[in-house]
């Protein structure tokens, strides 16, 4: 064992540094987008998935650095990440909105525009049911918008960002009122 130690030194201590480096810029990431999503008054759901991406991102990085640390042979690995990145390749170009609605929910995450209990309205010709809606939920794929009638609409994020979207204020919606009397 103390011969493997030894033999091994190098590696080791590079590893254990770069498993630190990841474990601490891994809490200081989560909890700066805890503190932008407090500050924001953003879902606690929204921010516990946006820090699932960056855990995800930090691991696949130390996973990439460790392989390059141990010295794996990379045309062994190449030839065998290459196959998988291929078939995920083809999943991926076959499900594009996918990834562009996650990319899109992690967008709305840090830019804002609008939360959690706004009147907004969606200026887009092809939504069949136009009018105001009062965001309910921000997921990962979709926004749930529910319309005055009560109807639940799921609206895909990456065409939130796409399509123009007015806010509306309660003072609006008030004088809109008070107008009709």
């Amino acid at each position: 064992m103390e011969e493997i130690i030894l033999e091994y030194s190098n590696e080791l201590l590079s590893s254990a540094i770069i498993l630190t480096v990841v474990v601490i810029l891994r809490f200081l990431t989560n909890k700066a987008v805890r503190k932008v999503g407090s500050i924001s008054d953003l879902n606690e759901a929204r921010t516990r998935l946006v820090i699932k991406y960056i855990s995800f991102g930090f691991t696949a990085l130390a996973i990439v650095a460790l392989v390059l640390i141990w010295g794996v042979n990379i045309k062994e690995l190449g030839l065998i990440l290459s196959s998988i990145f291929a078939v995920i390749g083809v999943a991926l170009f076959a499900q594009w909105s996918i990834l562009s609605n996650v990319t899109a929910g992690i967008i709305l995450f840090f830019s804002f525009p609008f939360k959690i209990g706004d009147r907004i309205q969606i200026m887009d010709k092809d939504l069949e049911t136009s009018g105001n809606y009062v965001i309910e939920d921000i997921r990962a794929y979709h926004i749930h918008l529910r319309k005055d009638n009560g109807q639940l609409v799921t609206y895909p994020n990456n065409l939130i960002l796409q399509k123009a979207v007015c806010v509306i204020s309660d003072e609006i919606i008030e004088n809109e009122g008070s107008d009709a009397v």
